[in-house]
């Protein structure tokens, strides 16, 4: 059976393959399948766009499709880049553009008042419009300067509480036992789980995920 993960982002398409290895379930990015969509990612919050990228991608696709958004939540800039974190620097900043702009923006602020959290919200959708999300959480501290060559995004800026490692640090294996898409696709495992037990229980031909809302 096909998920469809509704990404081209070959780092998080690697880390959530990895994730998922250990469901029968056959991970297929966007850009392997002619047709669908660039979704526009103008939702409001983190949990709209993960909804929006589902929903959207499945109908066109009619495959059970997965997406996620993710942002970073820096306490002393009021919850900011969050939604707007791949877009901090401009709507075709790199990585090290982004990471830049943090570090100017939090210049001359203490250490102990750089906490910030990864927020992932992943949502599983069907064709009929039908959608479950899940979220993960991962509370940190951003550094004054950049550590690590792993990872991408705002990973060299970010060491999770309880590691003296960046998430550019440390190892693939550490990275997705800890990390706030690990325990969002924790929870998003489940769902699955629980989708292809309904579906090998013969509940009905393609049922939906449970607990699921109409988008």
């Amino acid at each position: 059976m096909q998920l469809l993960v509704a990404s081209r982002n070959k780092h998080k398409l690697k880390e959530l393959a990895g994730l998922l290895q250990d469901l029968p379930l056959e991970t297929v990015p966007a850009s392997g399948i002619r047709g669908l969509p660039e979704i526009v990612e103008d939702g409001a919050t983190i949990r709209d766009n993960a909804i929006k990228k589902a929903v959207e991608t499945a109908r066109v696709a009619k495959k059970l499709t997965l997406a996620d958004d993710t942002g970073l939540e820096v306490d002393a800039l009021k919850g900011e880049p969050g939604v707007r974190s791949a877009r901090f620097a401009g709507e075709d900043a790199t990585y090290h553009e982004n990471n830049k702009k943090l570090l100017e923006r939090l210049k001359g602020v203490a250490y102990d008042k750089r906490t910030a959290r990864f927020r992932c919200v992943v949502a599983i959708a069907d064709e009929n419009g039908l959608c479950e999300c899940v979220e993960g959480i991962c509370n940190g501290t951003i550094l004054e300067a950049e550590r690590g060559g792993g990872g991408f995004g705002y990973d060299p800026l970010f060491i999770a509480d309880g590691q003296t490692k960046t998430f550019a640090e440390l190892s693939p294996e550490v990275k997705n036992r800890i990390s706030h898409r690990a325990k969002a696709m924790q929870k998003a495992w489940a769902v699955l789980s629980r989708y292809l037990r309904e579906r090998s229980a013969g509940a009905d031909d393609s049922p939906p995920p449970p607990q699921r809302e109409r988008v």
